[in-house]
């Protein structure tokens, strides 16, 4: 009977599968000191229940880019609301990443942003519900997120300031967007710096001062989709990308603040999508 060797490569690609699948997957939450440090100014002595079945956290177990680590939050029991998430990334220079509040709309809750992650970090989602807290996240390999110099600095970083993207996924709707009620998947993009505080002018080598959007609505008509207070942890860039019941509303109005009082307000079409 004839002998036939597996080539050695194959065989190493095979074995490096099921790494591949787990980095893929991410890494449940470790054990924290910081964490029961950061506790009681974010929860204050409320219980937090695991998640179990309500939702799921995916986030990289080493990421490709600390300044920009997706995060990605899927509601798997619709049963129960989500009306509120806080988003902690435990050892960050200043944890919370994000509040977030979501209309009715949203739900069953599908929800993506990007994070700046500074250190080998836990990366947190405690969720709000009637029944109280549950929490479930992924722990993060990376590192120097918060102070990874921008991709544009001085005028040219500032030139777009607050200029809107709305991107629509999946086939465009065969009728009027006034009798839509299909379900939608939609990113808002928004362009700003979001200057940490850590960064540096990379030709002065001085600290950019932080500047960053602190409050943010997305809404369709006189129904709010979700609404964040964020901090410097938010990636320059803020993108976030969402599943949606579409009440027909021709438009998404997004309004956003930052902590230099610049207003930003935009109605972006859905036309086309």
């Amino acid at each position: 009977m004839p002998r036939h060797t597996i080539p050695a490569a194959l065989i190493a690609a095979a074995l490096a599968l099921p790494v591949q699948a787990a980095e893929t997957a991410g890494t449940p939450l470790q054990d924290s000191p910081t964490w029961e440090e950061l506790r009681p100014d974010i929860t204050g002595d409320a219980a937090i229940t695991p998640a179990g079945g309500l939702f799921t956290v995916e986030a990289p177990y080493r990421a490709e880019d600390a300044a920009t680590v997706p995060l990605h939050i899927v509601q798997t029991d619709p049963s129960l609301p989500i009306e509120r998430a806080t988003v902690v990334i435990d050892e960050n220079p200043s944890p919370v990443a994000g509040s977030f509040t979501f209309g009715s709309a949203m739900a069953p809750l599908d929800f993506e942003l990007r994070l700046r992650v500074n250190a080998y970090s836990n990366v947190r989602v405690i969720a709000e519900t009637p029944q109280g807290l549950r929490m479930d996240g992924r722990y993060v390999k990376a590192s120097g997120g918060c102070s990874a110099p921008a991709s544009k600095a001085g005028d040219e970083a500032l030139a777009d300031l607050g200029r809107m993207k709305l991107r629509l996924f999946g086939p465009a709707e065969d009728h009027a967007p006034q009798q839509s009620t299909a379900r939608r998947e939609a990113q808002i993009q928004i362009r700003h710096p979001n200057f940490s505080g850590l960064q540096r002018d990379q030709i002065t080598q001085l600290f950019i001062p932080a500047h960053f959007i602190d409050h943010l609505e997305v809404w369709q008509g006189q129904e709010m989709l979700f609404a964040m207070d964020g901090g410097i942890s938010i990636s320059e860039n803020p993108a976030f990308r969402f599943t949606y019941a579409d009440n027909g509303a021709p438009v998404l109005r997004v309004t956003a603040t930052d902590t230099e009082g610049n207003v930003f307000d935009s109605k972006l079409p859905k036309a086309g999508g």
